[in-house]
């Protein structure tokens, strides 16, 4: 029989607008109680009838499959009503954060063009003013940069040229990293930055990229006109009500696309984005859009503070997240939008939330949070598997047991010489910059080792501060080492540089020295003298590496300002630099532009992130004081502050483990350090009393610190913290002057003396460790 020629153009109509979206099964499938779902409907019939909206749609999917979608109430009131369907178009506001810009810069991030540890400014240059030099990329998917959360709307009258000028200007509330505040100026930057870096607008990079390879039918910015009947009105303004444009009035003075809004989508579409999510960046037609690591890094809250925990543009546990309800765990994630739209998604289920209304409508008022709260709550409850409460989402895995890394033996650069038969000293006379820590894997000194080398002439030694043998604690003379006979010159006299007269008999200088990985010790500066040496003399440089023993890996706190170049700082490096003496030279002779001949020979067997205790080598005290592995390690915090007038545990048998002055009240002191609540550390209070330097032989009030977890420990917060508390607590009495030589930045120096927080006085270095980080980067010899 032949079907009507309107029936068939019926049927032709539905087909070009079938939705492309999650099949749809009966709840019982896919694991939900039906009955129980059904109490959505007398939710959002309770909600309509007390005009907290006037429609809704609400989509709920479990894996892969949808098992409830309904459409409620009005799309539209006025002029005209209007039912509300199934493919109501809705103005997504905020949502468009996650879904558009966020998802957007992690496709960013996975083409290299950048990193979300990458300051934005490295991009933006025209950003750097009022302070946001130190916000990160990731500081702005996590809604902790310190940006306002709007600024005037009379900012964008001009114009989008004007408006972005005036986005350039603003100043920041608070450091960048030190606390969440939801911000929509934050994601117009974000916007921005893809803008740049994507080479098109946001809209088309997020549709190119993103919304047409998962098939999304109705996901765009600036929707076509032929969609102007199935979108969501939202209030009046100027008389005219809002249909089609995005309600948020800065993003339409921006033309309609902004990082922070301007999305629209439906119930379907946005269920097939949120999937794509839980199947690891594969889209339900099989295209990816984002790798299964992107996605984990982007829903995972990393150590955001409880009460603050957001992913990369995804909220987790915020004071935003109340649509998770009361059942779901910690684990899911979602967004909201001030239009009225929401989405949930629970990975530990594969469970999936959208409801989303027109609140705005008709009249600007509207409250759809509790609905949402009570709804996230029913999907939960109508879960049925039994394996779900068998597997709760943070449960922690057993202790483990024996789970120290393991020892990699090393073999420094005067083993690997030995064994290479010495072909880089060959038949050359050597001058030995060296001290009691230049030793071979078998406690061999260098001095004894190259003395007797076949074909190498050791001529002369020459001794850093310390001595020969480290015993000496102040400047010191020139001697003659009793096993060799050689003349030892001290390089830590009225001379700290190898004179020319010293140097006409050699060929080669050798330098053979542990460094500890600290700014201020000085042995380094003895390297970048000896290099600027033995260039201005024509002669060459061997550098026998040796590992940083407090790791290759973390580099931390301020970048030495050119004002205070000195023997304790020969070098624009951070306090810990995370380089080995073999990298610093590389780095001296090219970045000083000093061109000795230089060769380095390398270890063998270290990897960047090993600390010294995974060497197998001898543990010999590079300095009087420096007399652990864990005294090496606390240091570059400790350290700063032994030119003030505190002790610093010299003249005990655990210096710089404890500290303190006749002025301070330890629980007192001790109980403000562990306010600061600082990662791997703890302070007990303490007296003390030290036999040599500040406050000899006088009792001290003081603390002890105890490293709880070597990972997270960072002695250069640790040092940055009780600087705070002392100047907090102990202003009339703890004197900071000679604290500026050792940490060598006014701008942090400055904010210490004006009482401001450690993370705000951290924010003054982050730009320039960033930059130092990627200059380092070039001379690394191991990876």
């Amino acid at each position: 029989m032949k079907r009507p020629i309107f029936a068939v153009i019926g049927l032709l109509l539905l087909a070009s607008t079938a939705r492309a979206g999650l099949p749809e099964v009966k709840p019982e499938a896919v694991g939900l109680d039906g009955r129980r779902l059904d109490r959505i409907d007398g939710v959002i019939d309770r909600a309509i009838g007390r005009k907290m909206f006037r429609g809704a749609v609400v989509l709920v999917a479990r894996q892969g499959k949808i098992a409830y979608v309904k459409s409620f109430g009005h799309r539209a009131l006025v002029p005209s009503e209007e039912p509300m369907t199934r493919d109501t178009i809705f103005d997504m506001a905020s949502i468009t954060k996650p879904v558009a810009t966020a998802s957007s810069v992690m496709v960013l991030l996975e083409q290299g063009k950048l990193r979300v540890d990458d300051t934005y400014v490295r991009h933006l240059p025209a950003f750097d003013s009022n302070g946001k030099r130190a916000i990160t990329i990731e500081h702005l998917l996590r809604h902790r940069a310190g940006l306002i959360p709007d600024n005037p709307i009379g900012d964008f009258a001009n114009g989008p040229a004007t408006a972005w000028k005036n986005l350039e200007a603003i100043k920041l509330l608070s450091a960048p990293g030190d606390k969440f505040a939801y911000s929509d100026v934050g994601f117009m930057f974000l916007g921005r930055l893809v803008d740049t870096l994507g080479g098109k607008p946001l809209d088309e990079f997020a549709s190119e990229n993103l919304f047409k390879p998962l098939g999304l039918k109705d996901t765009s910015f600036k929707p076509d006109a032929s969609k102007l009947p199935r979108i969501a009105p939202t209030e009046r303004e100027n008389g005219k009500m809002i249909r089609g444009v995005v309600h948020d009035p800065r993003a339409r003075a921006l033309g309609g696309v902004a990082g922070h809004a301007g999305l629209f989508s439906t119930a379907d579409d946005l269920a097939v984005f949120a999937q794509m999510l839980l199947d690891g960046g594969k889209g339900i037609n099989g295209e990816r859009v984002l790798s299964p690591l992107t996605i984990r890094k982007m829903i995972d809250a990393a150590d955001t503070p409880p009460n603050q925990r957001r992913g990369l543009g995804w909220d987790v546990a915020t004071p935003y997240s109340g649509l998770r309800g009361a059942l779901f765990g910690e684990p899911s994630f979602g967004h909201t939008g001030f239009t009225g739209t929401s989405l949930w998604v629970d990975p530990e289920t594969k469970t999936i939330v959208i409801m989303l209304t027109s609140r705005l409508h008709p009249d600007g008022g509207g409250n759809p949070l509790p609905a949402r709260a009570e709804i996230a709550t029913i999907v939960a409850s109508a879960i049925t598997d039994a394996n779900i409460a068998a597997k709760p989402p943070l449960a922690k895995p057993a202790a483990a047991v024996n789970t120290l890394p393991s020892v990699h033996p090393v073999l420094c650069g005067i083993d690997v010489l030995a064994r290479d038969e010495f072909r880089v000293l060959k038949n050359k006379r050597v001058g030995l910059i060296t001290n009691h820590t230049g030793r071979a894997r078998s406690g061999e000194s260098t001095i004894d080792i190259l003395h007797k080398a076949p074909g190498v002439k050791l001529v002369r030694l020459f001794s850093p501060e310390h001595g020969i043998r480290g015993l000496v604690d102040k400047e010191i003379g020139d001697d003659v080492d009793q096993k060799t006979g050689l003349k030892v010159i001290s390089l830590y006299s009225k001379s700290r540089k190898p004179a020319a007269e010293l140097l006409k008999d050699l060929d080669v200088l050798v330098y053979d020295i542990q460094d500890i990985g600290t700014r201020f010790y000085t042995y380094i500066g003895t390297l970048g003298l000896m290099l600027e040496a033995a260039a201005e003399n024509g002669k060459e440089v061997v550098v026998l590496d040796r590992p940083n023993p407090v790791g290759g890996v973390a580099v931390a706190g301020p970048i030495r300002d050119p004002d205070f170049a000195a023997f304790i700082a020969y070098h624009a490096l951070p306090v810990r630099h995370g380089m080995t003496v073999g990298e610093l030279a590389k780095m001296f002779n090219a970045e000083r532009s000093i061109h000795a001949k230089l060769t380095v020979v390398p270890i063998e067997g270290w990897n960047r992130a090993d600390l010294f205790d995974r060497t197998g080598l001898l543990w010999t005290n590079p300095s009087p004081n420096m007399r652990s592995l864990t005294e090496a390690i606390i240091y570059p915090g400790v350290g700063l502050l032994e030119a003030t007038n505190l002790a610093t545990g010299r003249g005990t048998d655990t210096p710089f483990e404890r500290f303190g002055a006749p002025y301070i009240d330890p629980v007192q002191f001790a109980t403000a350090l562990n306010e600061h609540k600082l990662p791997g550390v703890r302070f007990v209070p303490i007296r003390f009393k030290p036999t040599e330097r500040q406050f000899a032989g006088v009792d001290c009030g003081g603390a002890n610190l105890i490293i709880t977890d070597w990972s997270t420990f960072e002695p250069v917060d640790v040092g940055v913290a009780i600087a705070v508390t002392l100047r907090r607590h102990y202003k009339n009495h703890w004197k900071p002057d000679s604290l500026l030589k050792f940490i060598a930045d006014r701008d942090a120096f400055d904010r210490l003396l004006a009482g401001e927080s450690l993370a705000a006085i951290k924010w003054t270095w982050q730009v320039e460790l960033d930059e130092f980080r990627r200059v380092r980067d070039r001379y690394l010899i191991y990876r």
